[in-house]
């Protein structure tokens, strides 16, 4: 076998070496171990990859590549130089390199990556077209045996009979595979090295071809499935750049190198970028990969110095500097990638660095990128450098395209690239802040081009947050300003005319310039221009209030009754309407609401010193409805308002004569304070009724419903205490204390002509003419039908017309008025000097107060020691007693039965027809109760007591509750063969 590559001198001189100084053996072992096991573990196809592209390199031929892993062998063959004498001898000297001579093209840089062989293999062999070389672990352990020196069997001992596998060569025979150069031949060490192996290769891609130009085919064949790496850069977008270190640099930037970097001052920076979605591997490649992350979206393969593991990069000046050049690689790849139409944004560093490379790189890189033109801006579409760029805050697409003539450098700012734009540096402008400064920037632009505005702020009003950055909107009016604010302007419509707009226009109505006009702008706050719209504008307002002093009040009458003619209902609630002046029948200025329309109900009850008829010429051209609507009356007119606060009443409702006082007598307890009515409906203008056109006008509020409900229901007050009550209404109120008869007395008060008979002949007499109104107006305004319509007053004059002695009153009478005040809730203020009692005679006679007693029991009435009665039960009684300021019988005395008595058993025909009645009864042959005789008594156990059968009907009676049942009680007691008869009537009680 021939030597081709002097193999054997290159074993004698190592050997030697060993044998002179065994530390030189545990060296080289130590050296190689720390390679194949630290950094070039898992770095084998990597490793291949690159001999194979240095050698295409120096034959400057295309490389090729193939790697065939099959029958645990793996055979990796490629073009290029072949195995050389030197490099041989570089194989077996760590860290001496074969390719310092090709220095500008090769990318290994050590001599030591063939190491990386030992993670998989202790056999490995080299056959090119020049001769072949093998490496073995077996025949280097007996080649140090066969020394014979005691020192190298000590460390070999020491080691566990591990020896280098790569310091001795030996010869090899066989031809690398046809059409390639050199062949690499692994016999895979076992099944781990063999799945190491197929991972690695499955692994391989794209990044490998980059980070080897010298590479222009990768051929893996993992057990007969074949993949092929080629053209990668149609997959990818590539920046390139490179160049050779000066002197000076060279000097400075190589110094802590080791001495074979410092001869080639050559260095290289790629970055790729994938046309496509690619999974990227996240790490740097110097330039084939290390452990260094890499948080950017891209490949990065440059000629970063390395530690000795290989592993990560090393720190120092040269770093620092390929950091600079990799940033403006950068930097001009995102510059190309944007020339070609591709949005940069997302390729820009935010967020958080992967480690400390990676954050060098990027801070580079956010320096290089803010001068880079990278940014396209809206106007005409040139690429902007970031920092000569400005974004506004909050507007989108359509709206910037509006801006961009009036905004030098405007960018797009989609929400996904705030953050990158931010990292650039370019210039943010509030979207309020150029709102303000729009109107000066575009005072001179058509109403069409700022239709188009709105047009394009159609998707950022939908945004709260930017409405109300837009609050500042210009907007172009019809008459020819231009005003700041969308809120409260009008839109026109097609159902007012331009003519009417315009004289509302003269006063202060803004209404948008219809060529303006767009959705956004109600969306904004605008109004519609609807009838009601413009007539709630203040502006509006103020031109109705002040129409007597325009110089053209007939204009402005014309045009509030154009719009409300449009639609009646507009004008409902707007009670300021009715100050519009309008012409009278003679010509003369009148409010509207002191107009009536000639031969209507309003004109025939109203005072004409009041009122005055209407320009009968203004019914015909706008109609009744739309005159009525503002106030001017045919019949009584209402006026309305919802939430009212007695202490505070609202502007509506101030002309209402005597208001004031009607919210202190309806407030709770006397006091305004906190006191609110949900809604108020009141009658206008009661002041100006003619005293004699009352008749009709109470017939017109029993035929209008409107006046009828404002009349009879009744308002409901509630407190600060949130409890309601009901209380009169204000025409009700009114009427009771304003309308006077001709008797110069109230109408209200008197006897109702439905009254019963009994109260009515207390009570003056109500006009005859009353007998045709409603029944309920009737009691609205204050007839009385019953005792619970009086009021106060009115229960004064019935107790004081009571207490006249000229009067005759029958027991029957004042009995069942009694019954009927006691339960009355209206007190006067004052009680009576004198009340009417029962005298016992079947009449009445009159006493005074003190001289009389409530009598709340019948027993009572056999006490005529305690003066005259007034008669009631329950709580009538109660309320006589307070009514009257008249004790109650058992106040003034103490009602005790004098003697004990005998108990005695209730019959059981009594008790079975009165199952209430108790078991016994006391019977008294005399029976005095307070020293005063009596027939009967119940006293304050409810025990009855009796002298007579009469008195111990009534006893029975009372003491069970049955008081209507004394009578049959009399009949058990004094007619026993009576038993039958009563008990069957009892069956239909």
């Amino acid at each position: 076998m021939n030597d081709e590559f002097g193999v054997g001198g290159i074993r004698e001189r190592v050997l030697a070496a060993w044998a002179a100084a065994p530390v030189r053996f545990r060296e080289d072992t130590n050296a190689e171990e720390d390679l194949a096991l630290g950094g070039y573990l898992d770095r084998v196809v990597v490793e291949l990859a690159q001999n194979a592209a240095d050698a295409a390199a120096r034959a400057g031929v295309p490389g090729r590549v193939q790697f065939s892993l099959s029958a645990g062998t793996l055979v990796v063959s490629n073009t290029g130089t072949p195995l050389s004498a030197e490099g041989v001898e570089s194989l077996a000297t760590l860290r001496a390199s074969a390719k310092r001579d090709d220095s500008d093209s090769a990318v290994g840089r050590f001599g030591v990556g063939f190491s990386a062989v030992l993670a998989v293999t202790d056999e490995p062999v080299i056959l090119s077209r020049t001769g072949g070389v093998r490496f073995s672990r077996a025949d280097t352990a007996a080649a140090v045996a066969a020394t014979g020196e005691p020192g190298l069997a000590t460390e070999v001992r020491r080691r566990d009979g591990q020896v280098p596998v790569l310091r001795l060569p030996f010869e090899a025979e066989g031809e690398p595979p046809a059409g390639y150069d050199t062949a690499v031949i692994l016999p895979l060490r076992d099944e781990a090295a063999i799945e190491l192996v197929r991972r690695l290769l499955g692994e391989a891609d794209d990044a490998l071809l980059l980070a080897l130009p010298g590479l222009e085919r990768i051929e893996l064949d993992i057990e007969g499935s074949v993949r092929v790496l080629t053209d990668a850069e149609s997959r990818w977008h590539v920046q390139r750049a490179s160049g050779v270190l000066s002197d000076e640099d060279r000097e400075r930037l190589l110094a802590d190198r080791p001495t074979e970097e410092r001869s080639r001052p050559y260095w290289s920076v790629l970055w790729a970028l994938p046309r496509e979605a690619a999974e990227l591997p996240g790490v740097v490649h110097a330039p084939t990969p290390t452990d260094e992350a890499l948080s950017l979206p891209a490949l990065l393969l440059a000629t970063f110095p390395l530690d000795p593991s290989r592993r990560h990069v090393a720190a120092g000046p040269l770093t620092d500097r390929l950091v600079a050049e990799a940033a403006t690689a950068y930097a001009e790849l995102l510059r190309a990638r944007a020339e070609d139409g591709a949005n940069v944004l997302p390729l820009v560093p935010i967020g958080l660095a992967a480690g400390a490379l990676d954050r060098a790189v990027r801070e580079a890189i956010l320096k290089a990128l803010p001068g880079t033109p990278l940014v396209r801006a809206v106007e005409d579409g040139t690429l902007l450098q970031p920092r000569e760029a400005v974004v506004v805050e909050g507007s989108d697409d359509a709206f910037n395209v509006v801006l961009a003539p009036i905004v030098p450098g405007l960018i797009a700012a989609p929400r996904q690239d705030r953050t990158a734009l931010d990292a650039l540096g370019v210039r943010r402008l509030d979207l309020a802040d150029l709102i303000d400064q729009l109107g000066s920037a575009a005072a001179t632009e058509s109403p069409a081009w700022w239709h188009n505005v709105y047009g394009a702020l159609s998707a950022m009003v939908t945004e709260p947050l930017l409405r109300e950055s837009l609050g500042t909107l210009p907007v172009p009016l019809a008459d020819g300003r231009l005003v700041r604010g969308v809120r409260g302007l009008l839109l026109p419509g097609n159902e007012l005319t331009a003519d009417v707009l315009a004289i509302f226009g003269e006063y202060g109505v803004r209404v948008v310039h219809p060529e303006a006009v767009h959705p956004s702008l109600e969306r904004l706050g605008a109004l519609p221009m609807s009838p009601r719209a413009l007539l709630e504008d203040n502006a509006v307002r103020a031109a109705v209030e002040h129409a007597a002093e325009a110089d053209d009040p007939d204009v402005i009458a014309e045009a509030v009754l154009t719009v409300v003619a449009a639609d009646v209902s507009q004008a409902e609630g707007l009670w300021w309407l009715s100050d519009l002046v309008l012409r009278d029948a003679t010509g003369e200025l009148v409010p509207a609401n002191a107009l009536v329309v000639a031969g209507s109900d309003a004109a025939a009850v109203l005072d004409d010193e009041e009122v005055a008829p209407i320009d009968n010429a203004l019914v015909e051209r706008f109609g009744l409805p739309a005159l009525q609507a503002i106030g001017v009356l045919s019949s009584l007119g209402t006026v309305s308002a919802a939430d009212v606060t007695l202490d505070e009443l609202p502007e509506a409702l101030a002309d209402l004569d005597g208001i004031e006082d009607w919210a202190d007598d309806v407030a709770p307890d006397g006091s305004r304070f906190g006191a609110t009515v949900g809604e108020l409906l009141a009658v206008r203008d009661l002041d100006w009724i003619v005293d004699d056109a009352w008749p009709r006008v109470l017939e017109l509020f029993g035929s209008s419903p409107d006046l009828r409900r404002a009349l009879v229901e009744t308002v409901r007050v509630v407190g600060p205490d949130d409890r309601p009550h009901g209380a009169l209404s204000y025409p009700a109120w009114w009427i009771r204390e304003r309308v006077l008869l001709e008797d110069g007395e109230p109408l209200a008060g008197r006897a109702d002509p439905a009254a019963d008979p009994i109260l009515a002949s207390f009570l003056d007499a109500a006009p005859e003419w009353t007998a045709r109104l409603d029944p309920e107006v009737r009691t609205a305004v204050g007839l009385v039908r019953v005792v619970s319509d009086l009021d106060a007053a009115g229960v004064e004059l019935l107790l004081d017309r009571l207490a006249d002695p000229g009067r005759e009153v029958e027991e029957s009478a004042i009995l069942r008025l009694w019954s009927q005040l006691g339960l009355h809730e209206a007190y006067p203020g004052e009680t009576p000097d004198d009340v009417r009692v029962l005298d016992g005679s079947g009449v009445t006679t009159v006493m005074n107060a003190g001289d009389a007693v409530v009598a709340d029991a019948p027993m009572w009435l056999q006490r005529g020691d305690l003066g005259g009665f007034v008669v009631a039960s329950g709580a009538a009684a109660d309320g006589l007693s307070d009514l009257l300021d008249v004790p109650m019988a058992g106040e003034v005395a103490d009602g005790k039965i004098d003697s004990e008595g005998t108990e005695a058993d209730v019959p059981d025909l009594v008790r079975e027809l009165v199952p209430e009645a108790p078991d016994t009864w006391w019977e008294h042959e005399e029976l005095t109760v307070d020293g005063v005789d009596v027939s009967w008594w119940v006293d304050e156990d409810k025990s009855p007591h009796a002298a007579t059968f009469d008195g111990l009907a009534k006893a029975l009676a009372w003491s069970s509750g049955r008081w209507d049942q004394r009578h049959v009680i009399r009949a058990v007691l004094s007619e026993p063969d009576r038993s039958s008869e009563l008990r069957l009537d009892a069956t239909f009680d």
